[in-house]
């Protein structure tokens, strides 16, 4: 006899009625969540557990909770007081108390857990995912989807290895309107597109010089810290500002240039470049801030197309009147894909020949919640994923080349400037320096292996 989480399980398995409805994203009007959970059976719902839940994993926690198919089964936070303020938000929306379980290994230990949905720092990203790989559960993947390359192709061939949904977290891949754009560049409506520029601006404070100081009692900092090799705890490290340093962040390259890039190489219908050069540097301010606030990246590509993108941390001029976003040009016009779910079309002229205009709003700089709404059809796409076998729209093969196109820029800038690439596989041809950048070295006990 099947126990009701092997049939849990063989319901999810089946394609389940009226999902179409469901997958335009949100919830119906005039329902709440607890509605639907009295309409919609358990059997019926992924459960999810959350790891990291301090920002983006608040609103990614609140965010699938509100969905009618899922259910959030676990938080798992370092963080004491983040972990109980995200289990009650959860809580409120859903109707049922998700677990408090710190160390989110033992929550893969949960048979009933379907998926996890990482949101921690970018140090763990990969590490996180294989292991909920190894352990049967499917995954949500926060960009960048690792912190160097080598985790990227150890990702990959856990996906293959163990057969489970990994959807990296470039929403913008489920947005529709700029999918429509994306069409059109592909679909000739600019003619060849041959090169495109992606942007990110904002005025970023300084983090100052951080105090070492003793780890607060609301921390555990050496669960935080994880694979990274052991350093002190200091006062401006955590939350946030994680990004900045290299030896847990990857910048704002992998931060939020992992979005434009994505669109880039999508609408180019690219995979590995041939060339990567970046310049750039910490110019705004002197402090403990590691990483570039001002970088431009720039590819070449064997399909005779290239691509540029600048980051500017600490100076929020925007570009077409845009604080992120992406332009493509061709021999026929350009389009702009803006920052938020709508796109324009030109022709050679500069005129405007084409308005698609978004119809929810989004903020950009919002680190926690830039688009509650649109990302709910990525989150859609991945229970498709699940309980369907539906192709994600950011699969971790795709996703793993979008965060390496970043991760070759920052190499470029820590290594001369400048990389040959073998556009077969992205690997960086005949440059030892460079090389020492593919991986990092981990804490005893604590090296990744699928």
């Amino acid at each position: 006899m099947k126990t009701s989480s092997e049939s849990r399980r063989d319901f999810i398995k089946k394609t389940i009625t009226g999902t179409a409805a469901l997958s335009l994203g949100g919830m119906l009007p005039g329902f709440s969540p607890q509605s639907y959970a009295r309409i919609r059976g358990a059997n019926e719902r992924v459960q999810v557990g959350v790891m990291g839940v301090n920002s983006r994993g608040l609103a990614l926690a609140s965010n699938y909770a509100i969905q009618p198919n899922f259910e959030v089964v676990t938080i798992s936070d370092v963080d004491s007081r983040a972990a109980t303020k995200c289990i009650e938000t959860v809580n409120g929306l859903q109707g049922r108390r998700p677990a408090d379980v710190q160390d989110f290994r033992k929550a893969l230990e949960n048979k009933d857990l379907d998926a996890l949905i990482v949101a921690a720092p970018d140090h763990w990203h990969a590490p996180a995912a294989i292991l909920a790989s190894k352990a049967g559960k499917h995954v949500y993947l926060e960009k960048p989807c690792s912190h160097n390359p080598h985790e990227g192709e150890l990702l990959v061939a856990a996906a293959k290895k163990y057969k489970n949904v990994i959807q990296m977290g470039n929403q913008r891949r489920s947005w529709p309107n700029v999918a429509a754009g994306i069409a059109e560049v592909q679909g000739g409506t600019i003619g060849r597109p041959y090169f495109v520029k992606g942007w990110y601006t904002n005025n970023r404070a300084s983090i100052g010089n951080g105090k070492k100081v003793a780890v607060p009692d609301w921390l555990n900092y050496d669960l935080w810290q994880g694979p990274a090799p052991r350093r002190p705890y200091q006062d401006n490290l955590i939350h946030y500002n994680w990004h900045w340093f290299w030896h847990w962040g990857t910048g704002e390259a992998l931060n939020n240039g992992t979005h434009m890039v994505d669109l880039m190489r999508w609408g180019l219908g690219v995979e590995y470049p041939t060339k990567v050069t970046s310049v750039g540097g910490r110019y705004r301010y002197q402090d403990d801030w590691e990483t570039p606030d001002t970088q431009v990246i720039s590819m070449e590509f064997p399909n005779n197309t290239a691509l540029t993108w600048e980051g500017r941390s600490c100076n929020g001029r925007s570009i077409e009147g845009n604080s992120v976003g992406v332009i493509f040009y061709g021999d026929k016009g350009s389009i702009l894909i803006e920052s938020g779910n709508s796109y324009k079309v030109f022709d050679l002229e500069n005129k405007l020949v084409k308005d698609v205009k978004n119809d929810l709003t989004i903020d950009p700089r919002n680190k926690m919640n830039p688009s509650q709404a649109l990302d709910a059809f990525h989150f859609q796409n991945f229970y498709d994923g699940i309980t369907k076998g539906t192709e994600q729209k950011s699969d971790i093969v795709g996703g793993h080349q979008s965060t390496l196109l970043c991760q070759l820029g920052n190499i470029a800038l820590r290594s001369g400037g400048s990389l040959d690439i073998d556009p077969s596989n992205g690997h960086i041809k005949n440059n030892p320096e460079a090389m020492k950048y593919w991986k990092r070295e981990y804490e005893k006990g604590w090296t990744p292996t699928v």
